[in-house]
């Protein structure tokens, strides 16, 4: 059994046709394909114009070279990025430091491992943890022992008299040589 000639030739025509469509509809769709992936990857209008010639040119070479130069992230991976790297740091630079020694410390600690710095003090009512400088307890709203005395309750305990008068009354002593050193020491600062 023969082949006809003419099928042969309606059928090589056929196969070159569908393959010359396949390529064109490939090299059309890669095109399409690269303006959408640069547009993801980049802001540049240079660098995608580019990217989109570079395939339209040179075709499945110019693909290969587009996706070996193309950037690694996408913008909206980069954002993302972004914001993680700035959830970390504001996590670090949130993180409470020890004033002697700047270590990073836990928000419970009472004492700074690291150098002896006392950190927090116990309310003596409530037993919860308070800042160094509070002077009322946020939590049972009690007095701090050592809390500045102010001009109104300093009345009522003069008039209630718990004080001793004995410690009210403080002489300074001051020789006249430790005075005469000053001066000298700030006469020869001006000088400078």
């Amino acid at each position: 059994m023969s082949l006809d000639p003419s099928f042969l030739k309606q059928l090589t025509t056929f196969a070159v046709g569908f393959s010359a469509a396949f390529l064109a509809a490939l090299w059309l769709s890669l095109i399409f394909w690269t303006n959408r992936d640069i547009r993801k990857r980049s802001r540049d209008r240079v660098l995608r114009i580019i990217a989109v010639v570079v395939v339209t040119v040179f075709f499945l070479p110019g693909f290969l070279i587009y996706l070996v130069l193309r950037p690694g992230y996408m913008l909206e991976e980069e954002y993302q990025r972004a914001l993680e790297e700035e959830a970390l740091l504001q996590a670090i630079e949130g993180a409470a430091l020890c004033p002697g020694c700047e270590r990073h410390l836990q928000p419970d600690w009472i004492v700074c491992p690291g150098c002896g710095t006392v950190l927090k003090k116990t309310c003596e009512s409530c037993g919860r943890l308070i800042e160094l400088p509070w002077n009322i307890c946020p939590y049972c709203t009690a007095a701090v022992p050592g809390m500045p005395v102010e001009i109104s309750d300093t009345e009522s305990v003069l008039e209630q008299g718990q004080f001793d008068e004995d410690e009210t009354d403080v002489e300074i002593e001051i020789e006249d040589d430790d005075i005469q050193s000053d001066l000298d020491d700030n006469e020869v600062k001006s000088q400078l």
